[in-house]
C-alpha cells in the first residue's frame, strides 16, 4: 500500500525550488498570493512616475506606525508630564530626536504623498467607473488620516496643542441639539484635560491600524479591475501590459530614493520648518496665541472654515470641502477619463491646484484684510470647481480622440503612428 504525499497533492504548487516554501505554500497559499500580486500583477505599460506615489505613500504609513510605537513607550499622557515626556525623548532616550523628527516629518511627507496620489486620480480619472469605490475608499483614508494628525497634534502638549484641541472640539458645539454632547463626550468633560489627551492618545494610537485596514481593502478594490494610466483606456490585450517586477519594482525604487532623499533633507537639516514654533512652549490656558493654525496640510479646510462668518455654515463648508470629493465619480459625466485628451478640462483642474495652494497660504494667515477676501474667493471656487465646473465641462466638453490601445501611444513614442477611436469606441 502506498500513501502520496501531500506535497504532491494535485493542489499543490510545484513553482518555488525551495522545499520549505514549497510545503509552506501548499497549506498556506501565501507566496502565491504574494508571487500574483508583486511579481506577475500585470500592470499597464505606460504608467509614469506619479503612479509611485501611491506606494510612497504606503511607506511612509509604516514609517508612522513603527517610529508612532517607539514614541509611544516613552510616552506620558497626562496634562503634566506630556510636554516633559517628548523633552525627555528628545535629549535622553537614544536616538529619541531622530525617531521623533522621522515621525513628524513623516507626517508632512505622508499627507505630501497622498496629496500629489489624490491629484493625480483627478487628473486622469482615476475616479470613473468601474472604480468608484477605490476612489471612495481612498477619500476614507484621506479622512483617517486628518483625524490622526489631528489627535496627534495634540499631544505633546504645547501651546497649539491645547488651543486647537480646544478650537477644534468646540466647533461641534455650533451642530444643532447633539453639538453640547459630542463636545462633552470628546474631552471627557467640560473642559480640555487629562481625559481629553488620554482620549485623543488612545485615537492617535488606534486610526493608524484602522489606516492599514482601509489601505489593504483599497489594495483589493485596486486589483479587481487593475490601475488606472495616463491614456485612461483599459488594456485590452498583453501587449498593453508588463509585469509589475521587474519594470515597476525598478521603477518605485528610483522614486523611492528620490523621495528618501527629500524626507531626510527635512529630518537631518530642517525639522523645524514643518511644526509650529508656538508648540514647543508648553501648554498655558492662560495665554492664548496670537494666532491659532494647524499644520499646513489642514490649511485649505481652515481656511474654508474661516471664510464663512457664521459657525454652523463654516463647520458645514468645512465638512461639505471632503465629502464633496466622496461623489465626485457621479460628478463628473464625461465618457473620457484622461485630462489628456480633454482640453477644457485640464485648464480647470489646473486652477483648481492653485485655488489648493491659495486656501493653505489664506488658512495659515489671520483671516482678515485680503487674506479673508482670497480665502473666501478659494473657498467658493473650490465648491464652484466639483458642483458646477465638473458637470458642466464633462457634458459640454469636446474631448481629443482616444488611442486604440495602450501599447500604441507607447511605441509610437519610436516613429510609429497612433490609430484613434471616438468616444464610442469606433476606429
Amino acid at each position: 500500500m502506498t500513501t502520496q504525499g501531500i506535497d504532491d497533492h494535485p493542489g499543490s504548487t510545484s513553482e518555488f525550488s525551495n522545499p520549505v516554501v514549497r510545503w509552506i505554500d501548499c497549506r498556506l497559499p501565501i507566496f502565491t498570493f504574494l508571487r500574483h500580486e508583486l511579481h506577475d500583477y500585470p500592470a499597464p505599460r505606460n504608467l509614469n512616475y506619479l503612479w509611485n506615489f501611491g506606494s510612497l505613500a504606503g511607506i511612509v504609513l509604516l514609517i508612522m506606525i513603527a517610529t508612532g510605537i517607539a514614541l509611544a513607550m516613552n510616552y506620558t499622557p497626562t496634562v503634566n508630564g506630556a510636554f516633559n515626556s517628548v523633552e525627555h525623548i528628545m535629549r535622553d532616550v537614544n536616538y529619541g530626536w531622530l525617531i521623533r523628527y522621522l515621525h513628524t516629518t513623516g507626517a508632512s511627507m505622508f499627507f505630501a504623498a497622498v496629496y500629489i496620489h489624490i491629484f493625480r486620480g483627478l487628473y486622469y480619472g482615476s475616479y470613473k467607473a468601474p472604480r468608484e469605490l477605490l476612489w471612495i475608499m481612498g477619500v476614507a483614508i484621506l479622512l483617517l488620516m486628518m483625524a490622526t494628525a489631528f489627535f496627534g497634534y495634540t499631544l505633546p502638549w504645547g501651546q497649539m496643542s491645547f488651543w486647537g484641541a480646544t478650537v477644534i472640539t468646540n466647533l461641534f458645539s455650533a451642530i444643532p441639539l447633539v453639538g453640547d454632547g459630542i463636545v462633552t463626550w470628546l474631552l471627557g468633560g467640560f473642559g480640555v484635560g487629562n481625559a481629553t489627551l488620554n482620549r485623543f492618545y488612545a485615537l492617535h494610537y488606534l486610526l493608524p491600524f484602522v489606516i492599514v485596514a482601509v489601505v489593504l481593502l483599497h489594495l483589493v478594490a485596486l486589483h479587481r479591475f487593475g490601475s488606472n494610466n495616463p491614456d485612461g483606456i483599459e488594456a485590452k490585450n498583453p501587449e498593453d501590459t508588463l509585469a509589475f517586477h521587474p519594470y515597476y519594482t525598478v521603477k518605485d525604487l528610483l522614486g523611492l530614493a528620490v523621495f528618501l532623499l527629500v524626507f531626510g533633507w527635512f529630518v537631518f537639516y530642517e525639522p523645524g520648518a514643518l511644526l509650529n514654533p508656538d508648540n514647543s512652549i508648553p501648554a498655558n490656558p492662560g495665554v492664548t496665541p496670537p494666532e491659532i493654525v494647524p499644520e499646513w496640510y489642514l490649511l485649505p479646510y481652515y481656511a474654508i472654515l474661516k471664510s464663512v462668518p457664521n459657525k454652523l455654515l463654516g463647520v458645514a463648508a468645512m465638512a461639505g470641502s471632503i465629502l464633496v470629493l466622496f461623489v465626485v465619480p457621479w460628478l463628473d459625466p464625461s465618457p473620457v477619463r484622461s485630462a489628456r485628451f480633454r482640453p477644457v478640462f485640464r485648464v480647470f483642474f489646473w486652477i483648481l491646484v492653485v485655488d489648493c495652494v491659495l486656501l493653505v497660504f489664506a488658512g495659515g494667515n489671520p483671516p482678515q484684510g485680503m487674506w479673508l477676501v482670497l480665502s473666501r474667493l478659494g473657498a467658493a471656487y473650490y465648491f464652484l470647481h466639483f458642483l458646477v465646473v465638473l458637470p458642466l465641462v464633462g457634458r459640454f466638453e469636446r474631448p481629443r480622440p482616444l488611442p486604440v490601445s495602450i501599447k500604441q501611444p507607447v511605441l509610437a513614442t519610436a516613429g510609429g503612428s497612433i490609430a484613434v477611436r471616438d468616444i464610442n469606441g469606433g476606429a
